[in-house]
Order: C-alpha cells, then structure tokens, then sequence
C-alpha cells in the first residue's frame, strides 16, 4: 500500500525526528505537526504530524 496521507503519533520529539527521516526515504514529507501535552506536570508530550506522499518539486 501507499498511502496519500499518514498520521504519525509519536510519545517523544526525537524519535518523531529520527522516525521523519525514515518517512522522507520512503517519500513522505510532514505537511503540519501538532504537540500535546496529555500528561501535565511530567516531561511527557504527544507529537502528531501529518504527512503525505512527496509530489513533483517538494
């Protein structure tokens, strides 16, 4: 499958880095990127980000 559009979450801003990379070989580039903090009071932050499928000249 490939899909036009991914919502990628992820509990931990680098692995959302590290993991963007992998999603940029494959193709993929992130069009919005959203955090959360769904745990207050702790370090913890949810990372949404939308990616789609790389199109001529991105």
């Amino acid at each position: 499958l490939t899909p036009r559009r991914i919502a990628y979450v992820a509990c931990d801003p680098a692995a959302l880095a590290r993991d963007l990379a992998y999603f940029r070989e494959a193709g993929y580039v992130p069009r919005r990127m959203q955090a959360f903090d769904l745990f207050p009071m702790t370090h913890h932050v949810e990372c949404v980000a939308i990616l789609e499928k790389a199109g001529k000249g991105a």
